[in-house]
């Protein structure tokens, strides 16, 4: 997150923010391998036969819970308030822990209250909570494999943007708008129609007018490319 944040440089001049899925990607796969491991020591202890664990174990999940949750909850907010996928996942790894104590919980129980033949009640409730586990892996790693392949951000940010740029003087229309996510930052190629009549120095005003507008409405937008496009240019080509 702290090489994600550096601002760009020379090798780097759309910014760091590649690390950023990078790491949710990682955080994801270590919720994956996690399930992986609950599952294996899960099948290794329905096959050896144990005793039902000791009651207090029901007392310390209980608080274990609790906390996972807790932390789950803040720090999923604080990864909604700066929109970092990876502050998000760590977070469901949080959660990851809360769902797979909360299987446990409810497997010691009956294996405590059922008493024997109960004694696996634990271990089974593991496994369910593994599937549970796995299923939040993939939804933790599409967004941030999405991030990495610079898919386009939801279809609302579009038109938030292109509504944004149309309502700038001396623009007639929007042709095109791409916006692409960097880590934290958005970056925009936008295509703006102009009247044709006008001459250089005034299109050019206008697109600086369209970035810097952009830039204001929208904290997240670090780059604005604008194309200007003359209206008679739009009319031919229809």
């Amino acid at each position: 997150m702290k090489f994600a944040a550096k601002p760009a440089d020379e090798n780097h001049p759309y910014g760091h923010g590649k690390a950023e899925p990078i790491a949710a990607i990682v955080v994801a796969l270590g919720v994956f391998t996690a399930a992986i491991v609950i599952i294996y020591n899960s099948v290794v202890e329905i096959k050896a036969p144990h005793t039902a664990p000791a009651p207090f174990t029901l007392g310390v999940l209980a608080g274990v819970i609790f906390v996972k949750e807790f932390l789950f909850r803040f720090v999923f907010k604080k990864g909604t308030d700066v929109e970092s996928i990876a502050v998000k996942n760590d977070a469901w790894h949080h959660r990851s822990d809360a769902i797979t104590s909360a299987a446990a919980f409810v497997g010691i129980a009956i294996a405590l209250w059922g008493g024997k033949g109960y004694e696996m009640a634990d271990d089974y409730a593991a496994l369910f909570a593994s599937g549970i586990i796995i299923f939040n892996a993939y939804n933790l790693f599409k967004p941030a494999f999405l991030d990495l392949t610079d898919a386009a951000p939801e279809a609302q940010v579009h038109k938030d943007v292109a509504d944004a740029a149309s309502n700038v003087e001396g623009v007639k229309s929007i042709e095109k708008c791409i916006v692409r996510k960097m880590g934290f930052d958005l970056f925009v190629d936008i295509h703006v129609v102009v009247d044709g009549k006008i001459t250089v120095n005034q299109g050019h005003l206008i697109g600086h007018n369209v970035k810097d507008n952009l830039i204001k409405q929208f904290p997240r937008i670090k780059d604005v490319l604008v194309h200007i496009e003359p209206d008679d240019m739009e009319r031919k080509s229809s």
